[in-house]
This record gives structure tokens, C-alpha cells and sequence, in this order.
């Protein structure tokens, strides 16, 4: 199933996005028990799938990225946060910060788990039964302050406002039974900047769930990022980052595209 969240008037929806493109309202909640009524619904905005109770993000998670940016496989999972005010919905804009000013604002396709019922010391065999599914993310970076103006820490950089786009849909396990073998593309502008392959994940899905439930516990509406591939614009020569005006793309197979504007924050008074 592919399940979204909507606008429709002043109510918020979630509904079931059928092959056709129509939509059915679901009942329910996603996290407990929900259905298909078979009522047609009419979307006026469309939403990210879920507001994410936590946001667990990977660094260096594949192959050629640690290549491209001279780094070093990990030897765990590289954990980082992006606070909730972060998330922004399919179609609106990645604002630039301006604020605390940012002119080396990076996409970073990666794939999104969502996490349906609660771990804690989750086996990797035991994994995959605790996500309800999976969503296309866009690990908006601030390449100066992520790496120069946040102590050494990466969530300064990492969790401006919109920095977190989440969407279309979130997409059941059972029409991605294997999370580890999808096509992930990043298209700025109509031009391809990203296109691999989850395969490359140093640590993939099941690994990334039983190391992050170790000792620690991931709540249902928890939303892991589980990386981004090599093509990000920081590591091109010359470096390519977002700018007023462009259009941002995240396509990943089996669950659809996750396109955002580019602006620049309004100026604070």
C-alpha cells in the first residue's frame, strides 16, 4: 500500500494512493490498526507521510561516498539528529538559511524507514518486522555550518528548518520486501547528480535497526535516513550547491518522486 497524508479542505487525511492515482480515505492509525474505506477522497495538499517522532539520520553509509569525500569506512553506523521542526512536505520550498547565513546548502538523497512498532535490542533477523514501511528523504545539509560552525557536531548543520523533506508516500514492506536493492536518484534542475543504488550501504537496513535499538529505543513514527550515495554537490569539482530558484528531486524505485523548490529564508526584522 501506498499510504499518504493530505490536505482535503481544512482536515488532514491519510489515504491509499492506488496505481490509477486515485485516493481512498483510510481509518484508522497508522501505528496500531488502519483500513482502506473505499471512499474517495479529494487531495488539496499533499503532506509528508508522517510527522516523525524522532529522526535518526546515517553519515557515510556508502561506499563511494566515504571514496568521494576521503573518509574511511566506519566501523559502526554514524548517528546523527534532525529535530522534528526540520520536516518539510513534497512541493514546499528548502529554504536557504539567512538567519544563520548559509551559501553551501547540499541535497543528499537517501532512503527513509519508518518504523512501525517499538525496538529495543532488536535482532537483525527480527528487524525488518518492526518497520511499516519506507519513504523517499532529502538529508538537506549546511556544508559550512556542518562542518565548521557546529562544535564538531554535525545536527547544526544538518536540522535548519526544511531541511527534511519526507514523501511522496510511505510505501508498506510488503511491496519493498528487499529495502537493500532499490534505484536512489537525485535530479537537480533536470540534471541527474545522484544515481545508484541502496545496495552500496555499508551498513544496510536490518544492521542499521539492530544497531540503533542496541541499548536505545526507537519508538513507533521513529524515521531513520539511512544515508546518501557519492554525487553530492559538495564533493564535485567545482562544488554545485542549491540556489534560489532551483528544483530538487529525490526519486527512489518502488516509491515514487519527492520533489521541493529551493528559496532563500525570509530575512529576519
Amino acid at each position: 500500500m501506498k499510504i499518504i497524508r493530505f490536505r482535503s479542505g481544512s482536515t488532514t487525511q491519510l489515504g491509499n494512493l492506488h496505481d490509477d492515482s486515485r485516493v481512498t480515505l483510510l481509518a484508522g492509525d497508522l501505528f496500531t490498526q488502519f483500513q482502506d474505506t473505499g471512499t474517495p477522497a479529494t487531495v488539496d495538499q499533499l503532506l509528508a507521510p508522517l510527522e516523525p517522532r524522532d529522526i535518526l539520520c546515517v553519515g557515510l553509509n556508502y561506499r563511494q561516498h566515504a571514496t568521494e569525500t576521503g573518509a574511511e569506512p566506519p566501523e559502526h553506523p554514524v548517528l546523527f539528529l534532525k529535530n522534528s521542526g526540520a520536516l518539510q512536505h513534497p512541493g514546499g520550498p528548502i529554504l536557504l538559511p539567512r538567519a544563520l547565513r548559509s551559501d553551501r546548502v547540499d541535497y543528499e538523497s537517501e532512503l527513509a524507514v519508518v518504523i512501525g512498532k517499538r525496538c529495543h535490542n532488536v535482532s537483525r533477523d527480527e528487524a525488518l518486522s518492526h518497520v511499516l514501511g519506507y519513504t523517499c528523504g532529502n538529508d538537506v545539509s549546511a556544508r559550512d555550518w556542518q562542518k565548521h560552525g557546529g562544535g564538531g557536531q554535525w545536527c547544526r548543520g544538518k536540522t535548519f528548518a526544511t531541511f527534511c523533506p519526507l514523501g511522496p508516500a510511505l510505501v508498506t514492506t510488503d511491496e519493498i520486501p528487499d529495502p537493500n536493492n532499490l534505484t536512489i536518484r537525485t535530479i537537480l534542475n533536470g540534471q541527474v547528480m545522484q544515481d545508484w543504488n541502496t545496495a552500496d550501504m555499508i551498513f544496510d537496513v536490518p544492521a542499521l535497526i539492530e544497531f540503533l535499538s542496541a541499548s536505545m529505543i526507537l519508538n513507533p513514527g521513529t524515521v531513520i535516513l539511512t544515508g546518501t550515495p557519492h554525487g553530492v554537490g559538495f564533493a564535485r569539482t567545482p562544488p554545485v550547491f542549491l540556489q534560489p530558484g532551483d528544483t530538487v528531486t529525490v526519486e527512489i524505485e518502488g516509491i515514487g518522486s519527492l520533489t521541493n523548490p529551493v528559496a532563500e529564508e525570509p530575512c529576519p526584522a
